[in-house]
């Protein structure tokens, strides 16, 4: 191969030619003689799979730079083989809007819940199939919730207990009875009022709700009070109080003050669970009774 042909070769493949110190360029034998040195060196890296690698060569002193092949500065020459690729077809093409993709393509969308189109008869039959949390495997009963379905009043507790759960129905037992007693107070008999719990189910050992068993329950609820559409709602008892308002704060600082639950006035109060081991605060649960009648008769 002659020397112009050689240095063609070397300039594609972007190999920057030199010369090796001490080599004069009047020398023409032995710069050819590099020059094949060179040409051979580079063939053989060239196919890796017919030559071992060498090892790496000693690092020469800093005062002889080893000079670096040229790299391309034109970074849009592609690699031959590219050539031979079909063109993007529209299979392949972005997508501008997903509801262009077929049915079995688009990106899955969250199902609304039909829970909020249930009517009363519907509504009880879903809560007593529900198995939305593990509470479905412990209960006897679901506790739908019972009294007048066109009552102004609705009353909320916490979850069924021990004799909830084999009646099926909220508040029956000693809480319950002075629960009755509290509303004939007020001029109201049981089946004038609505009863509810935040829970459908009974926490194992009455243990307060776990915060995914009132989620699972909470659409359950605003479905019965969008169906009901009460004037007020009495709200019993800390874990009540909670859940249905969204917060932390302690029953006794709840008293008193103006809450809203999708605009329906809340009055809180304890829970007739609590006045029974307190009879001391049955004071100021009267007062909250008497609150709960001035929101009745101001709408």
């Amino acid at each position: 191969m002659d020397r112009a042909r050689r240095q063609q070769y070397l300039d594609a493949m972007g190999i920057q030619g030199w010369a090796v110190r001490g080599a004069a360029p009047e020398d023409p034998p032995r710069q050819e003689a590099i020059a094949r040195d060179v040409e051979d060196t580079t063939l053989r890296g060239a196919d890796s799979r017919a030559v071992d690698p060498a090892p790496a060569p000693e690092s020469p002193p800093a005062s002889s730079p080893v000079p670096s092949p040229a790299i391309a500065a034109d970074a849009t020459d592609m690699p031959s083989w590219m050539d031979d690729l079909p063109p993007l077809t529209d299979d392949f093409a972005p997508v501008e809007d997903v509801d262009s993709l077929p049915a079995d393509m688009a990106p899955a969308q969250p199902q609304r819940s039909d829970v909020e189109r249930l009517d009363w008869p519907h509504l009880e039959q879903r809560v007593g199939e529900c198995e939305a949390c593990e509470l479905h495997t412990s209960r006897t009963n679901t506790v739908f919730g019972v009294g007048n379905r066109e009552a102004d009043l609705l009353v909320i507790g916490e979850a069924p207990g021990a004799d909830e759960d084999r009646q099926g129905e909220p508040f029956v037992g000693r809480a319950g009875q002075l629960l009755n007693a509290m509303l004939r107070a007020i001029g109201l008999q049981r089946d004038d009022v609505y009863i509810a719990n935040i829970l459908k189910c009974r926490p194992p050992g009455n243990r307060d709700p776990r915060q995914e068993e009132a989620a699972a329950c909470e659409p359950y609820l605003r479905r019965q009070v969008a169906l009901l559409r009460p004037k007020a709602i009495l709200c019993v008892g800390r874990v009540a109080a909670h859940n249905l308002l969204k917060t932390e704060e302690a029953v006794g600082r709840m008293r008193g003050k103006d809450y809203r639950y999708d605009q329906i006035p809340v009055v809180v109060t304890y829970h007739p669970a609590y006045l029974l081991r307190s009879p001391d605060q049955k004071a100021k649960a009267w007062q909250d009774l008497q609150a709960a009648v001035t929101r009745l008769k101001a709408v």
